[in-house]
Formats: C-alpha cells, sequence, structure tokens
C-alpha cells in the first residue's frame, strides 16, 4: 500500500499510522490509535517494574550470642519478608575466636530455619563465605 493510501485509511478510521519497521524494504507501518498504544506500554512497564520488585532479595543477620527476645524479633521481620514475597538471606556472622566452634552458627541457623519450616523452603544449603554462614529461603 503505497504512503498516501496508508494515510487516507488511518484518517478515515480516525486513528494514527505509525512506522514499525523504517529500514525494511518496504518499510512497516501499522494503523493503531497512538495514545491507547502508550497507554498500553505503560502499563505494561508499570507490571514488570512491580513484579520485579517481587523477588529483591533481603538479608537478615544474626551473631552467635543473640538472645532469645531479638531472635524472635528478627524472626517476626523475616517472616514480613517472606509474606511480601521477597527471598530473605539469613546470614550467620562470627567474630573473633567464634570461628572455632562453626558447629554452634550451624546448629542456630537450623533452629532459625526449623522456626520458619511453616512459612519457607530451603533455596540454597547453609555455605560458608570467609567468617559469615549463610542460607537463603524464601515463601511457600
Amino acid at each position: 500500500m503505497s504512503r498516501t493510501d496508508a494515510l487516507n485509511a488511518a484518517r478515515q478510521a480516525g486513528v494514527d499510522l505509525v512506522e514499525i519497521s523504517p529500514k525494511a524494504d518496504p518499510p512497516v507501518a501499522k494503523i493503531i490509535d497512538w495514545g491507547k498504544y502508550q497507554y498500553q506500554k505503560m502499563k505494561e512497564q508499570q507490571k514488570a517494574r512491580r513484579n520485579g520488585k517481587a523477588s529483591e532479595l533481603k538479608q537478615m543477620r544474626f551473631g552467635l550470642k543473640i538472645g532469645s527476645n531479638d531472635l524472635e524479633i528478627k524472626l517476626r521481620k523475616i517472616r514480613s519478608f517472606l509474606k511480601e514475597g521477597h527471598k530473605v538471606k539469613i546470614l550467620m556472622f562470627f567474630r573473633g575466636r567464634e570461628m572455632a566452634h562453626k558447629e554452634l552458627g550451624y546448629e542456630l541457623i537450623n533452629k532459625v530455619f526449623e522456626q520458619l519450616q511453616d512459612e519457607a523452603i530451603l533455596e540454597q544449603k547453609p555455605v560458608m563465605a570467609g567468617r559469615n554462614l549463610s542460607i537463603v529461603i524464601r515463601s511457600k
């Protein structure tokens, strides 16, 4: 279809003629309502942005000598992250001579995961990296 015929058809329909692929031979154009097209694109971008945030990785740090009340507060915060759809990285950090007792860190991290087992799935097994022991969990 020639350019003038396409423009006339667009005018008659009350919409716009939009060039899709100018480098093609012949160039490709589409008859669409430009305002409606822009609105749909904006909605798709907002939806993608909203879905992108949901998979954010949150982090919660624990020391070996954490008190039971502090542990409960942190567990409550982890549960709220999981309800929002975030993944959570639980990090045990070792200070000084605590590195000689890594088994205490594994026990504590297992205790934390056992308390979260109803709401969470283990995504990454315990990994020791430097002075940190970590696991990654996500909501069921």
